[in-house]
């Protein structure tokens, strides 16, 4: 009887210990800023976030050099001038910063908007392209494993090349 009952024992163990085993996930890791910052519509997109911030300088940069001449010219002048055309100036100038201060906001407002237009499809691709090659070769988890992203050890599967090879770069 002690003998049917060990061996009961050590069937239960077995199946509980297989099942345990049958219950494990597979777990791959991937750097998707790394995937990101790879991609070839990426690439294309920061050159062209660039070259629009570049421009806003440039147009930045040409206001405050007319508003820089225009307080030159005005002090140079400001004794020769009445004190209602001083006080006219001086609105003037001070509408200028304030135009200035304003196209500043909105270029910067304007590079994020397009930047967040520009890069939303490109996660979303690389999103799609990651489930599809996870599935394929029958992982349960994907762990993005940027650094800094939490996962300390990324002993598992890497799907970078994979990923790659599956968006075509």
């Amino acid at each position: 009887m002690k003998q049917i009952k060990t061996l009961v024992a050590a069937f239960v163990l077995l199946l509980g210990a297989s099942s345990f085993v049958n219950a494990q996930s597979k777990v791959a890791h991937i750097d998707t800023q790394k995937l990101i910052s790879e991609m070839p519509e990426m690439i294309a997109a920061q050159k062209q976030l660039s070259q629009l911030e570049k421009t806003y300088t440039a147009d930045i940069e040409a206001k405050f050099t007319e508003y820089q001449n225009k307080i030159k010219q005005y002090s140079a002048e400001a004794e020769n001038q009445t004190d209602a055309t001083n006080q006219a100036r001086q609105e003037e100038v001070a509408n200028m910063e304030k135009e200035i201060a304003k196209y500043r906001d909105d270029a910067t407002k304007d590079i994020a908007k397009r930047r967040e237009d520009l890069i939303k499809p490109l996660l979303e691709k690389a999103k799609v392209a990651i489930e599809k090659v996870a599935a394929a070769q029958g992982f349960d988890y994907v762990v993005d494993s940027t650094p800094g992203g939490g996962v300390i050890m990324a002993d598992g599967k890497d799907l970078m090349a994979d990923v790659k090879k599956e968006l075509g770069f």
